[in-house]
């Protein structure tokens, strides 16, 4: 069953149109902007710059270190160098950042979204086929609204020991995220958008997310939309994640059920993530750690880096490339000769790379 549905993927893939996309992106070499981040980041990166070779991909890199720095007024920000080559580009791949806790700094990852209004994390979570997990037919994709909820940053102290946090919604950004999840719907070929909320008790913030995502179903009759309390959302999602199509949620619930449907397919270690943003700028990225245990090692998993740089090139508009990647990428796992050990094998990350290269070349 997990081949029927990893070769339907491919099928529908290979049909659709550049739907991430709110920019125009011209012919010839594309820049992207590279932030190999820390831990096992360079090591991933590399891998798959040496991947995007053997596919002969039209891609041009500019490497650059994100960390945070204070700038007028002691406001945190991101090197200008950082900022400036994703203003050209409007494109960015980026590996694992670490935040250190308690140092005063902001997350990395939040900084970047409210840098470039990344407002919509999308994650397709999708069975790999020869990958074992305890769930075989999952084909799905969360939308999460990216830039406020209770990540708005509002916390102060009331009294001491007593500490309040604002969840912040809005409804310019509630229709914003409902308008993007129809629209990925509608452009890939999904049948159904759930809502996914509290409501019932939070109903003031929750209920505004809601209203503006009945409001945007009534443009899109063509896609069916259904509501669903978090809770039970997670309940159903563990008994039968075949139900689900396209969930959008806020920003909480959002990061939470995101990385339950990662485990669905095996972990953030196989798992793809894009970020999309106002002005068509957009970063793809992998979303589990640093490992700096293993960093150095040639020890590390490439794939969710690489998944999510093929969700890139089709954002690009780089169908044949990026599909290529993948077939290479998803033949290697199926295979089970080279693998990496957290995917059950004790190749290392340069061999599992070399791999998907020759695989790709055998390809054309």
């Amino acid at each position: 069953m997990a081949g029927s549905v990893w070769r339907s993927l491919l099928s529908r893939v290979a049909a659709r149109r550049p739907s991430l996309s709110s920019a125009s992106f011209s012919r010839g070499m594309q820049t992207v902007t590279l932030i190999p981040g820390d831990g096992i980041g360079p090591e991933i990166s590399s891998a798959v710059m040496k991947i995007f070779e053997a596919a002969k991909a039209p891609v041009t890199w500019e490497e650059r270190n994100v960390t945070a720095i204070k700038g007028p007024g002691g406001r945190w920000m991101i090197p200008p160098d950082a900022k400036d080559s994703m203003d050209k580009s409007k494109i960015g791949l980026k590996g694992p950042l670490k935040t250190p806790i308690a140092a005063g700094h902001p997350s990395m990852n939040l900084l970047l979204r409210k840098t470039f209004d990344l407002y919509a994390n999308v994650r397709p979570c999708v069975s790999i086929e020869g990958y074992k997990t305890p769930y075989t037919d999952v084909d799905l994709v969360t939308i999460r609204e990216n830039t406020e909820g209770e990540y708005s940053g509002i916390e102060h102290v009331i009294v001491d020991g007593v500490v309040q946090s604002i969840k912040l919604i809005t409804e310019d950004a509630s229709r914003r995220i409902a308008e993007y999840a129809f629209e990925y719907a509608r452009n890939n070929q999904r049948s159904s958008v759930t809502a996914v909320h509290k409501a019932n008790i939070m109903r003031m913030s929750d209920g505004l997310f809601l209203r503006k995502c009945r409001e945007v179903a009534e443009s899109y009759k063509d896609i069916k939309f259904t509501e669903m309390y978090l809770d039970t959302v997670c309940l159903n999602m563990v008994q039968d994640p075949t139900q689900f199509d396209v969930l959008v949620m806020p920003n909480l619930y959002g990061d939470i059920l995101s990385d339950l449907c990662a485990g669905l397919i095996g972990g953030l270690g196989v798992t793809p993530s894009g970020n999309i943003g106002a002005n068509g700028v957009a970063i793809f990225e992998s979303v589990h750690g640093t490992a700096p245990d293993i960093a150095g090692m040639d020890l590390a998993n490439p794939t969710a880096l690489l998944l999510s740089a093929v969700m890139m090139l089709r954002h690009m508009g780089l169908h044949d490339h990026g599909n290529k990647i993948q077939a290479a990428c998803f033949d290697t796992i199926r295979d089970k000769k080279v693998l990496t050990k957290d995917l059950g094998g004790n190749s290392k990350c340069s061999e599992f790379t070399a791999e998907i290269c020759r695989r790709i070349q055998d390809l054309d």
